[in-house]
């Protein structure tokens, strides 16, 4: 059974011309072992909520699961598929993407982000379990990983939430086969891996991972324990190849027709490329219907359950049919009150609103909770042994838990949300990007975006962040203006299932600007007119978050100097791209002169002021002082803002 995983991985590479086999012949004995005798899953029902999850965070190797789909019968993962491998409209990618093939369920490839991805499945799996029961909620989550996963930091990051967090039902293969791509690990790392997850609480195990007998003693000590396990898998790397066993040639190319002739005479395999023994077919198959019956028996006690509806409009992530009632009686509220407060203190009140009334959203913060007001009073904590609370503190760990979130939002039944400041959003965007690539619902909250924050200076003072978390594909970027708009975000945020969002917040304190009621979500637009013009508009000024009243300052100057002028917030570039031409061209205003204000970088603003517009804003990094000062240093001002205008008419 395991050689049909290395004789597929290996033909699935030749045929490519491209791709890695060397981890998948070498781990096939281990996957074996876990597919056939411990994985809970039924192949005809990928979907099954309480299934187990399988992470191949060593995505390179992943011919390892596409054979293990296509062996245990799942349908999408055909003879066809495995043949067109990392070819063009093929489900199998050269590395694992999630939404192509049915019991993919991450995409891996940037090494360690499926460890850290497992972290936030199984601290998904015991929130719900302590929300719905055992008897709906009690699976695992299994994870390979290879030397790489464990060298990039976020592993550290993860491992260490995981020890803390105690989070018993996961488990991580290591295939511990000494190779990277240049050669042997020694190279260049000598860390005692099994040491560094003892230190970070995990029990841990080491295995000939090619004696599935002591393999399969391994995986049954894993699920004993009462903390995260390691279970160090030592391997041979291309393990069966005919003479480059244990070569870091095997990593990642084809091995070869005649390589690959000489290790089928060796397997004694006769089979052509994809076709398998009848026996080993039939006994892979058995292994995918293994789970059927465990299904069945969960899918009867989940109908007998009071909990069945609410347990599955969570899973399916459907929010309460009530979940915005409250939010909406606070935004008509807010038109009177006004109140002029930094936004990050506006998307606290906007989760005041909401978090009782979306019982899937769990929050937490890089060590930042009071700066980033991501907690909601009288809010549990997130601990072992419960795992009830909905509040996780995830330490100074902006990228482990950007992935993690990542897991909790794959996994399904929550909505995770975290705080950090904007500038370390360079630590998270790597994970940032994969949500981005995935199209999962988590949501950012940046606080301190800009100059604004003051006196920690530019080390702390994001400039190019704005830009840079724009350029990214399918990553809604807010940047409310007041706390109108604060709360209108977060409801798209909240109804976006796809996409993940990312919250530009101020520390600053800035007045409200939406003063009259509009009946309708206006952030909904990405961009809408805030103040008409006078008469005939000869000037339009563009801008986001502080600095749209700012916007209005300048405007309010150039009307008494006798310039008609409009003001457009724009607090979503992203949603005003999705609007109809006519609309986009009634907001931006040709004719007139364009001016954008924005305490970051000019780029990305060219979309809306044109090539002939002014850009107020940064055009370097900033420097520490009180933020009014460096505001006026830096020249962001209404009378900068209104000079543009005029040199311009």
């Amino acid at each position: 059974m395991a050689d049909a995983i290395r004789v597929l991985a290996m033909d699935g590479v030749e045929q490519a011309k491209s791709g890695h086999p060397g981890m998948p012949m070498g781990m096939a004995d281990v996957a074996t072992v876990l597919f056939s005798r411990f994985l809970k899953f039924d192949a005809s029902r990928p979907d099954w909520h309480d299934r187990d999850r399988f992470i191949l965070s060593a995505g390179h190797g992943s011919m390892l699961i596409y054979a293990l789909l296509h062996l245990t019968g799942y349908k999408d993962a055909t003879k066809e598929e495995l043949s067109n491998f990392r070819q063009w409209g093929a489900k199998t990618a050269g590395h694992p993407e999630y939404g192509h093939m049915p019991g993919v369920e991450t995409t891996t490839g940037p090494l360690g982000q499926g460890l850290a991805n497992g972290v936030g499945f199984a601290m998904a799996e015991r929130h719900l379990a302590a929300r719905y029961g055992e008897d709906l909620v009690d699976h695992r989550t299994w994870v390979i990983a290879g030397d790489g996963c464990l060298m990039e930091g976020v592993s550290q990051e993860a491992i260490a939430l995981a020890g803390r967090y105690r989070l018993n039902k996961l488990t991580v293969l290591w295939d511990d086969n000494d190779i990277t791509i240049d050669g042997k690990v020694s190279l260049s790392d000598c860390t005692d891996q099994k040491g560094r997850f003892k230190a970070a609480g995990w029990a841990v195990k080491a295995v000939d991972g090619h004696d599935v007998h002591a393999v399969r003693a391994a995986l049954k000590w894993a699920t004993r324990q009462d903390k995260p396990t390691l279970i160090a898998c030592k391997t041979k790397i291309g393990r069966g190849a005919a003479t480059m066993e244990g070569s870091h040639k095997t990593h990642g190319a084809a091995l070869g027709t005649a390589e690959i002739a000489a290790t089928r005479l060796g397997l004694a395999w006769t089979h052509d490329p994809f076709e398998l023994p009848e026996s080993i077919e039939q006994a892979w198959r058995k292994v995918g219907r293994r789970g059927a019956k465990a299904r069945k028996v969960w899918e009867a006690r989940l109908e007998a359950s009071d909990q069945s509806a609410d347990f599955t409009r969570a899973m399916n992530g459907d929010l309460p049919a009530n979940a915005f009632d409250a939010l909406e009686a606070e935004l008509k509220a807010l038109v009177d009150s006004r109140p002029a407060q930094a936004t990050r203190q506006s998307s606290g009140a906007a989760l005041d609103t909401l978090f009782n009334a979306i019982p899937e959203m769990i929050g937490g913060s890089a060590d930042l909770t009071g700066s980033n007001n991501t907690f909601v009073k009288n809010t549990p904590i997130f601990d072992a042994p419960t795992y009830e609370g909905r509040y996780i503190n995830w330490g100074i760990r902006e990228h482990g838990m950007a992935a993690a979130m990542n897991g909790m939002a794959l996994h399904g039944g929550v909505i995770p949300y975290a705080g950090t400041f904007m500038v370390f959003s360079d630590y998270s965007r790597p994970s940032i990007r994969l949500a981005a690539l995935m199209g999962v619902r988590v949501v950012h909250v940046l606080t301190h975006d800009s100059i604004g924050l003051g006196e920690d200076g530019p080390t702390h003072q994001p400039v190019e962040h704005l830009a840079a978390l724009r350029a990214i594909p399918n990553l809604n970027v807010y940047r409310p203006a007041d706390t109108v708009e604060a709360l209108e975000c977060w409801q798209i945020a909240l109804e976006t299932k796809t996409t993940p969002s990312a919250l530009a917040l101020s520390r600053q304190k800035t007045p409200a600007v939406r003063l009259t009621a509009s009946g309708e979500n206006l952030s909904r637009k990405g961009a809408y007119e805030l103040k008409a013009a006078s008469g005939e508009a000869r000037a339009t000024l563009f801008a986001t978050g502080t600095e749209v009243a700012i916007a209005l300052k300048a405007a309010e100057a150039l009307e008494t100097a006798g310039v008609p002028t409009r003001v457009v917030s724009v607090p979503c570039f992203e949603l005003f791209e999705q609007q109809d031409a006519a609309y986009q061209a009634s907001v931006i205003g040709r004719g007139t002169v364009r001016v954008a204000v924005e305490a970051a970088i000019k780029q990305g603003w060219e979309r809306f002021i044109g090539e002939d517009g002014a850009f107020v804003g940064m055009t370097g990094f900033g420097a520490s002082a009180p933020a009014e000062v460096l505001y006026e240093k830096f020249g962001i001002t209404a009378e900068a803002v209104a000079k543009a205008v005029k040199d311009r008419l």
